[in-house]
């Protein structure tokens, strides 16, 4: 062990020598880390390009222990990684990939199709669908258990159909990181499977490359990366080595990210994390999690227990009451049977489906694809949408919002002279492309006669322009670095001398514009008296400054009103950003958002989960987050019963994206983002969730009417029937006719999908209330009940009815009672004044003439029906006219306990969101 000991004391030497840093990038990111593979075994230690075995008892490092790696310095990580900057021999490669596994993501587990069919055949009411549909066949009734059966097996075809092809959702995120990358092995650099990447590499990125892995920086030269897809920060960031004391991954500007875009220049970089424990591998694993049901689904679960729940207590009352009276046990099992089919809404499952993907091609022409079918009802309940600003809120297209004279006042001189340096020797950066934009055509008449590339440890740049009146040479950078080698001022066509003040008022205008969410470059000019050459740092000097260039990225011209619409139909929008809550405040108010406080991701990362809770409720705006934060943020929301959406677009989303109740990405989002995502929107924009948001409801809204309806006249009479069993001598209605009644009853209700909504179902958040559902059904049901029990009264007492004439009778009572009633209960209005669209119509009274023509059909006598008299048929009618009218005039009732229990409901989803 002492050998170990010296070993891994002496294995570095200091090899580099390290500059502070001026400033920190934009960045606004954590490092989320996984546990690596443990393995114990033979370490070798490297010293240099040498390789010395050592005691098998020393552990590898667990990647996880670096979570925070930008604040050690290359010689401490090499010690801890056991590697030098020579990098790795291909044989330590190789041991290491065996040790810490490839640098790739776990593939998600995805269910086979079997394993998906069964998933959704444990669900409550598809087990009481499918025990009716055997149940029926085993007693003899093979036409209505195979109808009961295929409705089933279509329901959940369709649903396994609809949602299988987001089951490989982490492999497309794993397919868009790089193949290929620059590793320095055996003492030469060279090209090798981004997979093969291990701790302790050496890589070089250039521009165009897409960093493999995390990892600290030992040399750059002008190099920039775009973190856009992991942070939502549009504007390239600075990369350099150097010490870096804060540990926030947002002021990482020595060290680089795994999915990030070398921009400009090139850097040489030490690999700490790989795969899972980086932050892009964070995102993959929180894809290759198992989803958690959808609010509509558990609403789905919990309305199928309540109808189990009821269907067996009144099954096992009804046969043992019937068993008890001595009555056959045969009959008594079927009839109880026919009952539990005439009690489950065996058409569920297919009007949700159907009126499901109906509302998804409804949505498809409103620019937005639907991935999961249940996400258009969450959509439709979201009580809160959070959304990135990048890209969604914003253009994400930098553009020159002012240009600023020397004086303060706003001047086209400085953005046309820097737009004459852009074009002419800039990076092809975004803001040298705004620059250019905003003054078209600036560079006419001048070219190239010298040139300074970018020098990022300088923060400047400068080029030598040839023009008209000669030799101009341009310097455009950070402010403080261009104004400290500024002597004088443009004033005017002339200059005039600046003085310490002078400088002190144009940092105070940067700041301004800053707190203005406004980022700046410095522009100034020296007229270049020698001859013409390449630009020397020394050059740079004596400079007139020129003024200030404004940069921004605005608002989208629809996003204020889109918001206002959201608010309008009872959704409140939060921002959550991971760029500086300063520009995220300036953002809030110009689309119309009140914020007076903004949450920054350090003020997050001090709240425990109880206390984050509390602050959510009243802070709207969040900036500089980390992944993590995001989904924090959105747990907290959803812990006070907020039913939570969230748009995102990037790879910093996909965690947040995968938490939310309602999954939101882009069509031009990253792979990561649209694989977690529910929906994807054709359009970036809010008006489109806006659409979305009122197809949603408008598709619950016609789910809640099958329910409805199933919740007053099926259980109405389904428990008159269970009474006259009990009471009667006879059985009130043969099984065969309960099962007709109820397929005809369901054949009423095929057009539903397609009816119209009343403006006041869309205007408010909808959510399952089973309490209210309970009360409609404690209205309506005993209405039908009583209407039933008058029938039987009539037919026995008044008419002196045989069996089968009474049997008749009720059919023709309960057919007409159920399907007509459906006219009154699809609207809260008059159904006069609110008709039913064509298709609902038609099927109502298609199955409508079809259920009171069989019984005077040859085909009547088949299914146990006796013609009943005129006088008979006169009495029902009347009673039918009666039920119609005592509905119309309960319905308030009804309709107003469901509407305030809703109301209360929806109160105080809104107030916990609020």
């Amino acid at each position: 062990m002492a050998i170990v000991a010296q070993a891994v004391a002496t294995a570095m030497e200091p090899v580099l020598q390290f500059e502070g840093i001026g400033g920190s990038n934009d960045a606004a990111f954590q490092m989320t880390t996984a546990p690596c593979v443990q393995n114990a075994g033979k370490i070798l230690v490297e010293r240099g390009c040498t390789v010395e075995a050592v005691d098998e008892t020393v552990q590898e490092p667990q990647l996880n222990s670096f979570h925070t790696f930008w604040t050690q310095t290359p010689d401490a990580l090499c010690s801890e990684l056991r590697c030098g900057i020579q990098g790795l021999s291909s044989e330590e490669a190789e041991r290491r990939v065996a040790v810490y596994g490839p640098n790739s993501d776990a593939e998600a587990k995805s269910d086979s199709l079997a394993r998906a069919i069964f998933r959704r055949l444990l669900e409550p009411l598809s087990l009481i669908l499918l025990a009716a549909g055997v149940v029926s066949v085993a007693t003899g009734d093979d036409v209505g258990g195979s109808i009961i059966v295929a409705i089933l097996a279509l329901s959940i075809g369709l649903d396994t159909l609809q949602e299988g092809h987001a089951v490989k959702a982490a492999d497309v995120l794993r397919r868009s990181v790089a193949l290929k990358a620059e590793v320095k092995r055996d003492g030469a650099f060279r090209q090798t499977q981004v997979e093969k990447v291990v701790p302790g590499d050496i890589v070089r990125v250039r521009a165009g490359d897409i960093i493999p892995a995390d990892a600290l920086i030992l040399e750059s030269t002008a190099f920039t990366a775009g973190e856009a897809a992991l942070t939502g920060e549009p504007y390239p960031v600075e990369k350099r080595p150097g010490l870096v004391t804060a540990v926030s991954a947002g002021e990482a500007s020595n060290a680089l990210f795994r999915g990030a875009v070398a921009q400009t220049g090139e850097a040489i970089a030490l690999v700490v994390c790989t795969g899972r424990a980086t932050i892009f591998g964070a995102a993959a694993a929180a894809l290759g999690n198992a989803e958690a049901p959808s609010p509509f689904q558990r609403d789905l679960r919990e309305y199928g227990l309540v109808i189990a729940r009821l269907t067996l207590a009144l099954v096992i009352i009804v046969l043992a009451t019937r068993v008890l009276f001595g009555r056959p046990v045969l009959d008594s099992l079927m009839f109880s049977v026919a009952l539990a089919v005439g009690l489950t809404p065996e058409l569920l499952p297919m009007i949700t489906t159907v009126t499901l993907s109906r509302g998804a091609m409804r949505m498809a022409v409103r620019k937005v694809i639907v991935k999961r079918l249940a996400s258009i009802h969450d959509l439709g309940a979201m009580t809160v949408l959070c959304t990135d600003k990048t890209g969604t809120l914003t253009s994400a297209e930098i553009t020159l919002a002012r240009s600023i004279g020397s004086a303060g006042i706003d001047d086209p001189s400085a953005a046309r002279l820097a737009a004459i340096a852009a074009e002419l020797g800039g990076d092809r950066g975004s803001l040298d492309a705004a620059l250019i934009q905003g003054s078209a055509g600036a560079a006419q008449g001048w070219t190239l006669a010298g040139r300074h590339a970018f020098d990022f440890s300088r923060r400047l740049g400068s080029v030598l322009a040839k023009g008209p009146d000669g030799n101009l040479l341009i310097v455009k950078g950070a402010p403080e670095a261009v104004l400290a080698l500024c002597s004088k001022r443009r004033q005017d066509a002339s200059a005039v001398a600046m003085d310490a003040q002078g400088r002190a008022e144009a940092i105070e205008q940067v700041h301004a514009l800053a707190r203005d969410g406004l980022r700046t470059v410095a522009v100034a000019s020296r007229t270049w008296s020698g001859t013409a050459r390449e630009v020397q740092a020394a050059d740079e000097t004596d400079l007139t400054f020129e003024g200030l260039c404004a940069f921004a990225d605005p608002p989208k011209p629809t996003a204020a009103a889109a918001i206002a619409r959201l608010s309008s139909f009872g959704v409140q929008l939060k921002i959550l950003s991971g760029d500086d809550p300063v520009v995220v405040k300036r953002l809030a108010g110009l689309v119309g958002l009140k914020v007076e406080n903004v949450l920054s991701g350090a003020d997050i990362s001090a709240l425990s989960d109880e206390a984050l809770a509390v602050r959510v409720q009243t802070v709207d705006a969040y900036g500089r987050l980390a992944p993590d934060q995001k989904s924090r943020i959105i747990r907290a929301l959803q812990a006070k019963g907020a039913l939570v959406g969230f748009l995102g677009d990037g790879i910093n989303d996909a965690p947040a994206l995968k938490a939310a109740d309602i999954g939101l990405s882009v069509e031009g989002a990253t792979g990561v983002a649209q694989a977690a995502a529910d929906m994807i929107l054709l359009a970036p924009d809010l008006e489109v969730v806006a659409a979305g948001v009122e197809e949603g409801r408008r598709t619950f809204a016609n789910i809640l009417k099958y329910v409805r309806m199933g919740a007053s006249s099926n259980f109405g009479n389904m428990l008159s029937m269970a009474v006259a069993s009990i009471a009667l001598p006879f059985l009130p209605m043969l099984p065969t006719q309960i099962l007709l009644n109820n397929l005809l009853y369901d054949l009423s209700e095929v057009g539903i999908p397609f009816d119209s909504v009343r403006p006041e179902a869309i205007a408010r958040p909808q959510v399952w209330d089973m309490r209210g559902l309970l009360r409609f059904a404690a209205v309506m049901g005993p209405l039908s009940s009583l209407f039933d029990f008058l029938t039987f009264g009539g037919l026995l007492l008044v008419f002196k009815a045989s069996p089968e004439e009474f049997r008749t009778a009720w059919f023709l009572e309960s057919m007409a009672t159920q399907i007509l009633v459906i006219f009154v209960i699809r609207t809260n209005g008059r159904p006069w004044r609110d008709l039913p669209r064509p298709m609902l119509a038609l099927s109502s009274l298609l199955a409508l003439a079809l259920a009171m023509a069989l019984p005077f059909t040859p085909a009547g006598r088949w299914f146990g029906f006796e013609l009943p008299s005129m006088i008979v048929v006169l009495g029902i009618a009347l009673l039918v006219v009666v039920y119609l009218a005592s509905a119309e005039l309960l319905k308030p009732l009804a309709i107003g306990l469901v509407k305030r229990r809703g109301a209360r409901s929806r109160q105080r989803l809104l107030e916990r969101a609020a």
